[in-house]
C-alpha cells in the first residue's frame, strides 16, 4: 500500500453542492402563490356555497380542494427554499420543511374526509332539500378556477414535478362536473339522495389523496429510499467504475424537493492516492448521470480485508 493510502484504508468524499440531473421549474415562484391563494378562495366560496345551498358534495369538494394546497405550497416552499443554502443547523438545508407541512396537512383532510363521510351518510339516511342553483353557479366557478390553474401550471412547461398537481386538477374537475350534472339531475327528477351519494364519493376520493400524499411524506420523513431507484441497481452501476471490487453498505434517501444522498464503502486494490480521488469523481460523475443523485459520500477500503459488515450489494466484482 503506497503511504499516500490512508492508513485506515479508507478516504471519504463528500459531495453536497451537486444538482447535476434535477431540473428546476422554469417559473416564478409567483405563480404557484396565486395558484394556493385561488384555491383556498375557491374552498371559502365553496364552504359557504354548501353551507347556503345545504349541498353536502360542495362541502366534500372544498375538501377536496383544500387538499391541493399542500402540493402547491410544497413546491412553492421548494422554489423559493432552493435559493437558501445549507447552515450550520440545516447541514441539508430547508426543504423537509415542506414534507413535513404536507404530513400535518394530510393528517387533517384524512380526519376531515372522514367527518365529511359520516355527514353524508347521516344525509343519506335523512335526505334534505338542497338549492340546485347554489350548487350549480358555485361549482361552474370552481371549474374555471380549477382550468386557469392547469393553463397557468402547464402552458409551455414540462416539468415532471408538477405532474401530481396536474393530475390532482383534473380530479377536482372532474367532481366540479358531477356535482354540476347531479345538481340538474336533481333539479329535474328530485332525486334529494343523490347529493349525499355524490358527496361520499368525493369524501372517498379526498381520502385517497390524502392518504397518497401521508405515505409519500412520510416515506421522505423516516429516510427512505427513492422509489424509482433500487439499491442493488445503483451498487451494480458503482461496480462498473474501473476500480471498484466491491460496494457494501449502500444507503440512499430523498432529502425532498427532488435532492437526493447517497452513502457507500468501496473496495478498491493499492493504488495511489490521486488515482482514489480519480475514482471517487468518477462514481461521482457516472452517480449524477445516470440516477440524478447530486450529494454523494463514498468511503474507500483496501480490497481483500475481511467483511465487517453484513450487507453486502451485490457480490464482488471479479477482474
Amino acid at each position: 500500500m503506497h503511504d499516500d493510502m490512508h492508513n485506515e484504508s479508507h478516504t471519504h468524499s463528500h459531495e453536497h453542492g451537486g444538482h447535476a440531473g434535477h431540473v428546476h421549474p422554469p417559473m416564478q415562484p409567483a405563480v404557484l402563490a396565486w395558484a394556493m391563494a385561488a384555491t383556498l378562495g375557491l374552498v371559502i366560496a365553496e364552504i359557504f356555497g354548501g353551507w347556503l345551498g345545504h349541498s353536502v358534495a360542495l362541502l366534500n369538494d372544498a375538501a377536496h380542494n383544500l387538499s391541493d394546497v399542500p402540493a402547491l405550497g410544497i413546491s412553492w416552499l421548494a422554489m423559493g427554499w432552493a435559493q437558501r443554502p445549507a447552515d450550520s443547523e440545516k447541514t441539508y438545508g430547508y426543504r423537509r420543511a415542506g414534507v413535513l407541512a404536507a404530513f400535518t396537512n394530510a393528517v387533517l383532510l384524512v380526519i376531515l374526509a372522514l367527518w365529511l363521510g359520516w355527514e353524508s351518510i347521516t344525509r343519506l339516511r335523512a335526505p334534505v332539500d338542497v338549492i340546485e342553483s347554489w350548487m350549480i353557479w358555485t361549482s361552474v366557478a370552481a371549474l374555471a378556477v380549477n382550468g386557469g390553474i392547469t393553463l397557468a401550471l402547464v402552458r409551455g412547461r414540462n416539468d415532471l414535478n408538477l405532474r401530481s398537481i396536474l393530475v390532482h386538477n383534473f380530479g377536482d374537475a372532474l367532481s366540479n362536473v358531477a356535482i354540476i350534472i347531479g345538481a340538474i339531475v336533481i333539479g329535474i327528477t328530485g332525486w334529494r339522495w343523490l347529493d349525499p351519494v355524490l358527496g361520499l364519493a368525493i369524501g372517498l376520493l379526498v381520502l385517497w389523496s390524502s392518504i397518497g400524499i401521508l405515505r409519500d411524506s412520510a416515506h421522505i420523513l423516516l429516510e427512505g429510499r427513492p422509489k424509482e431507484m433500487g439499491i442493488e441497481e445503483v451498487a451494480r452501476a458503482i461496480l462498473r467504475v474501473d476500480g471498484v471490487m466491491e460496494v457494501h453498505d449502500v444507503h440512499i434517501w430523498s432529502l425532498g424537493g427532488g435532492e437526493i444522498a447517497m452513502s457507500c464503502h468501496a473496495r478498491v486494490p493499492d493504488m495511489h492516492l490521486d488515482k482514489c480521488e480519480s475514482l471517487i469523481s468518477g462514481i461521482k460523475a457516472m452517480l449524477a448521470q445516470e440516477f440524478s443523485i447530486g450529494h454523494v459520500t463514498v468511503q474507500l477500503e483496501r480490497a481483500g480485508l475481511p467483511a465487517q459488515s453484513g450487507y453486502v450489494m451485490p457480490e464482488p466484482a471479479k477482474r
